[in-house]
């Protein structure tokens, strides 16, 4: 299916925000998610599904001062 990361489109397999995680390279990294503009905890990304078309945005953490 086609779906919208960090405002690029990718086809993914997964069914679900924590497989696409892993199918993007994502899966060892320390991220943020948001699904359609809304935050998903670490802990829900295996329970959430994914649809045709979905904005996926994926935030990993900056160091510096």
């Amino acid at each position: 299916m086609k779906i919208i990361v960090n405002a690029k489109p990718h086809e993914v397999a997964a069914t679900d925000l924590q497989s696409a995680l892993q199918e993007l390279g994502f899966a060892g990294s320390s991220v943020a998610t948001a699904l359609n503009g809304s935050f998903v905890s670490r802990s829900q990304r295996a329970e959430v599904p994914l649809a045709e078309g979905d904005r996926l945005e994926v935030l990993a953490p900056m160091q510096g001062g």
